[in-house]
């Protein structure tokens, strides 16, 4: 399965309305860790079936992420459901991520 990318038109079909775990990376281009967290989540998307891996850039759907209350980034979010389950700010590894998407 392939990264998502989110907006606010698909959101509620990919996310809202989705029964399962799913992964938000908030990022931006320019943001340095963010460029560190992205290969991982890319990977995530590439080998987790049971996951669904999405992204969003910041910089493009400021709506969402204020939706979010996203203030820092890289932000992750996990959903489960529909809802908000667990969330983490700043760089992550992929153990972190791999267990907060495990613990949902």
């Amino acid at each position: 399965m392939a990264v998502i990318k989110l907006t606010n038109d698909n959101f509620e079909k990919e996310i809202k309305a989705y029964e399962g775990i799913a992964l938000i990376d908030f990022y931006a281009d320019w943001c340095g860790p963010c460029k560190m967290v992205s290969p991982i989540v890319d990977e995530l998307g590439e080998t987790q079936d049971k996951y669904k891996i999405c992204k969003v850039n910041v910089d493009d759907e400021s709506e969402l992420a204020a939706h979010f209350s996203v203030m820092s980034i890289p932000t992750l979010v996990v959903m489960k459901n529909g809802e908000i389950a667990d969330t983490h700010i700043g760089l992550a590894g992929k153990s972190k991520i791999l267990a907060m998407l495990e613990n949902a």
